[in-house]
């Protein structure tokens, strides 16, 4: 699935002009003088700087300052010309941007092909590796597995508090594959910012002798960070705004929509239903997406065009999904799945794994009590989330009060008293 390294400016795919005027400004606001130094800031292969190097000697816009001991080799040194500086400043007044070449939309939509989420193909080994840490019934995981392979959308609906976020998570845990994504990507000219830390996992990559001017066998294009499959997850503060490009009129570049850092991985849409946005109208905005493999973007002169649109889309709800959408949104979602709560059985399942995680001690007498009498208050309405809370509850009121990390009626109904609020009027 790697990206092939580029050897030459042509393989690169980008105007000669374009990709000259990132290698000035890098230099210029970088201050780099050494070969190694500029292919690392460029990401892209010491043949390459060398191509640039020489066109920009024969415009005048750099001169050699001479050699310098590295160490280990003896590298060139350069500098730009004060002809070279103007000409750096005059592209910086275009656009600030410098850094990592950007990758052809074309090249990238290729790569998103080659590396799609349609081609995980998670077993049900995977699936229950990766949610060990839940109870599920067999049935669920059963409509999951398939749902998660077809790389279509998927909506889980269900009571509150009953795994739909843990579920979620545990389908991009089970994944476990990593591919490539862009750092920045080009159209019409136009920079897009992809790579985003904090929706990225990047993969350590070994490091290549950049002083060296022949390519190092085996290595991909530097262009891609390697990462796992990468997950956006948003819950109540998702605004269709977010799902279009940002432009930043000051550096005169922008940052790619959320579906787009997405590409080939998952789009979790946490608590569907109370954002500011309507579901239905939410859906709308992927209805193409999800349908055509394809998203439609904007760029600020109001061009459109369209990007590769490769993501597993997981709405999560607490709605019924009739009350949300009309009959034509639903169509539109492949896959829904009902999480509906916990059995009495498979709620003791759950007190026992959470209990061994969190090194807590239950007790039968106790169980009887909770499972009993608390429960009977509540008509045994179970909620995944009960356990955790519950133990979690007794935990703290143990550390404070220097007990034994052990279940007890006293420490029952303590912790009980804050799961729920009491039904009176409060006077004021």
């Amino acid at each position: 699935m790697a990206p092939l390294e580029p050897n030459s400016l042509e393989d690169i795919g980008l105007p000669t002009v374009f990709v000259r005027e990132i290698f000035i400004k890098t230099v210029f606001r970088k201050n780099l003088e050494s070969v190694s130094d500029m292919a690392k800031e460029l990401c892209v292969t010491v043949p390459i700087i060398m191509e640039l190097i020489d066109m920009c000697r024969t415009q005048k816009l750099i001169e050699t300052l001479g050699t310098a001991d590295s160490g280990m080799a003896s590298q060139m040194r350069y500098k730009m010309t004060e002809t070279g500086k103007s000409q750096a400043l005059l592209a910086l007044q275009q656009s600030e941007y410098f850094g990592p070449v950007p990758v052809p939309m074309s090249d990238f939509a290729a790569q998103v092909e080659r590396q799609t989420i349609r081609n995980v193909g998670i077993t049900k080994e995977k699936l229950e590796g990766a949610m060990g840490h839940l109870i599920i019934p067999d049935n669920l995981l059963n409509q999951i597995g398939p749902a998660v392979n077809s790389g279509k959308s998927v909506l889980m609906y269900g009571p509150p508090g009953n795994g739909k976020s843990s579920i979620a998570n545990g389908i991009r845990d089970a994944m476990g594959d990593k591919i490539f994504i862009p750092r920045v990507l080009e159209y019409a000219g136009q920079v897009i910012s992809v790579y985003d830390p904090v929706v990225h996992s990047s993969a350590e990559n070994a490091a290549d002798d950049a002083s060296s001017l022949r390519r190092v066998g085996g290595s991909f294009d530097r262009r891609y960070v390697q990462c796992d499959r990468p997950t956006v997850i948003t819950g109540g503060e998702l605004t269709l705004d977010m799902l279009e490009l940002k432009y930043n009129p000051n550096s005169k570049t922008y940052q790619a929509p959320l579906q787009l850092k997405a590409a080939g991985g998952v789009f979790i849409v946490d608590d569907l239903g109370r954002q500011q946005e309507s579901p239905q109208a939410l859906i709308n905005r992927w209805i193409v997406p999800m349908e055509g493999g394809e998203d439609i973007l904007s760029l600020q002169s109001g061009e459109k065009f369209t990007v590769p649109f490769d993501t597993l889309v997981i709405f999560s709800t607490n709605f019924h999904p009739n009350k949300i959408f009309d009959g034509a949104a639903l169509r539109r979602i492949f896959f829904k799945i009902l999480i509906e709560a916990p059995s009495r059985e498979d709620m003791l399942k759950i007190f026992m794994l959470v209990a061994k995680t969190k090194r807590f001690t239950l007790d039968k007498e106790a169980l009887v009590y909770l499972f009993g009498a608390k429960y009977d208050e509540v008509e045994h309405k179970y909620a995944a989330y009960q356990a955790p809370f519950l133990i979690d509850q007794m935990g703290t009121i143990c550390e404070y009060q220097g007990l034994p990390r052990a279940m007890t009626p006293d420490l029952i109904d303590q912790a009980w008293a804050n799961m729920f609020v009491a039904d009176s009027d409060i006077e004021s």
